[in-house]
Formats: structure tokens, C-alpha cells, sequence
């Protein structure tokens, strides 16, 4: 099982861009799909986008057209990069391992925090 670390994460103001990174320990080249998590405040933790190996992408529905994710398998690295931030996509970001696009695998790190102040 790989280990994931997760970094990236700030302050930013409304409208800002982040990039976050997910670097795993080991290949993700047969791992099929991956995955970017979120957790605000006071709230469950959800999941954001994921990409599978083929390149096929899901994003929840309120960060369509403003989020990327995208993979390197060369690199054994994820990204998410996001645009257009909101005061609402202040959350601690996680990546994992996932199956049938959405489940959550592997064990959770510690995540990267992003704050959007508006």
C-alpha cells in the first residue's frame, strides 16, 4: 500500500488559484484510480474529483470548470489544480487510492489545509 503525502495548500483570497500535490511513496502506474478529498469545517469528508489511469475525470458538481485534476505517473504524483477559489472550498484536501471512481481505499494523511478568505 502506498504511502500518500499531500502539500500545496494555503491562504488564499477569493478568486485565487492553488495547486495541490499528492506524491506517493511508490508507482501509481497500476493503480487505476485517485482521488482528491476535501473536509470543511463542521462537515463530512467528500470527494472532489478523481482520475482514472485511462484519463477519464469525475468533479462534484460545485468545483466543474474550475478545478483540474490531472496525474504523472512518472512522477508517482497527483494534482488538483484550482481555480476561481470560493470562501466554501476552505477544507483540509486529501488524496487517496479509490475504487469505482469514488471509494476511498488507503489510509488517510495528513491532508494540506486551504483557506479561501473572501
Amino acid at each position: 500500500q502506498v504511502q500518500l503525502v499531500e502539500s500545496g495548500g494555503g491562504l488564499v483570497q477569493a478568486g485565487g488559484s492553488l495547486r495541490l500535490s499528492c506524491v506517493a511513496s511508490g508507482s501509481i502506474s497500476s493503480i487505476n484510480g485517485m482521488g482528491w478529498f476535501r473536509q470543511g469545517p463542521g462537515r463530512q469528508r467528500e470527494l472532489v474529483a478523481s482520475i482514472l489511469s485511462d484519463g477519464n475525470t469525475y468533479y462534484r458538481d460545485s468545483v466543474k470548470g474550475r478545478f483540474t485534476i490531472s496525474r504523472d505517473n512518472g512522477k508517482n504524483t497527483v494534482y488538483l489544480q484550482m481555480n476561481s477559489l470560493k470562501p466554501e472550498d476552505t477544507a483540509v484536501y486529501y488524496c487517496n487510492v479509490v475504487a469505482l471512481r469514488s471509494i476511498p481505499q488507503g489510509s488517510w494523511g495528513q491532508g494540506t489545509q486551504v483557506t479561501v478568505s473572501s
